[in-house]
């Protein structure tokens, strides 16, 4: 009985691929030793880099052809903030058209006016929504119930953004592109067109949650305008349309096999090219022991 235990015990030895060597059989060197030192700096140091990068999320981005907010009714948040300091609050006023035959002028909803430079200037602040079909906003001195001679269109704008605020450090998009944009030095009595093409724009989180806002790129013309009757009373246009293509942001972490995988190919590769290196020193050291030890017979 015991002989048949043993013999199963030898047999299964034998499918052992990781032998071992009797320690009375290795020499240790001090290259070998400086050459290990190194291998375990370098794996902590590859290790500590795969261990940020799977702690941390990526942003990975894609393009398709879709609406991406059709909870939406076909409307569009818009944020305006721009500053007219030479123009009064009574005369400025935000007027909205489009192709479905939207028409409003005077708009006043969620919308406020603010003096500036002892009511010789305007700050307005605005909050409202757009179709989705191209169109334009403008503010003009169109609702005014008596139209100044000469008004002074010169602007700053602080803020014109479409949808949802997405405040990600790791995205960087044309969110607000006409942040800060300063015409006080242009013609008073010039209109300024400001020609945007807006991008939808998806953020998904990590836990799936969706985030719908929009960029929008913008090129802008001043000019003063005539017709037979004289001279047109300037404002400031915002012409959009919208881009078919949506922009999707993703939030993802590495999966666990990849970084298993990384980290198990940092210590085999690791100690696969020190073994061959140690090995290459440790041949050509001995090689020249004997080539010296031939010289000196």
């Amino acid at each position: 009985m015991f002989h048949l235990f043993y013999g199963c015990c030898f047999s299964s030895f034998r499918f052992d691929i990781y032998r071992k060597v009797p320690k009375d059989l290795t020499q240790p060197t001090y290259t070998g030793a400086i050459i290990s030192v190194c291998c375990c700096l370098f794996i902590l140091f590859l290790f500590l880099s795969e261990l940020t990068g799977f702690i941390a999320t990526e942003i990975v981005n894609e393009l398709y052809v879709d609406d991406p907010d059709k909870d939406s009714g076909g409307k569009i948040e818009v944020n305006l903030n721009i500053s007219l300091p030479n123009l009064h609050c009574e005369l400025v006023g935000l007027d909205i058209q489009d192709e479905m035959g939207r028409h409003e002028v005077g708009h006043i909803d969620n919308s406020m006016k603010i003096p500036l430079n002892n009511g010789d200037g305007c700050r307005f602040e605005g909050h409202f929504s757009i179709n989705k079909v191209p169109g334009n906003f403008h503010v003009s001195t169109h609702s005014a119930t008596a139209q100044p001679q000469n008004p002074d269109m010169t602007h700053i704008i602080h803020k014109l953004s479409f949808g949802d605020k997405l405040q990600v450090h790791n995205v960087h998009g044309a969110f607000n592109a006409l942040e800060g944009a300063d015409k006080l030095s242009s013609n008073p009595l010039a209109s300024h067109d400001y020609i945007l093409k807006i991008v939808p724009t998806v953020y998904e989180d990590m836990s799936g949650k969706q985030r719908y806002s929009y960029q929008y790129t913008v090129a802008n013309k001043e000019y003063v305008a005539y017709s037979h009757t004289g001279r047109i009373i300037p404002a400031i246009w915002f012409r959009y349309d919208l881009s078919p293509i949506t922009v999707k942001y993703t939030e993802r972490r590495q999966p666990l096999y990849r970084f298993i995988t990384s980290i198990c190919a940092i210590i085999g590769g690791t100690f696969t090219v020190a073994g061959i290196l140690d090995s290459c020193i440790f041949t050509a050291s001995e090689a020249w022991k004997k080539i010296q030890l031939g010289k000196m017979q």
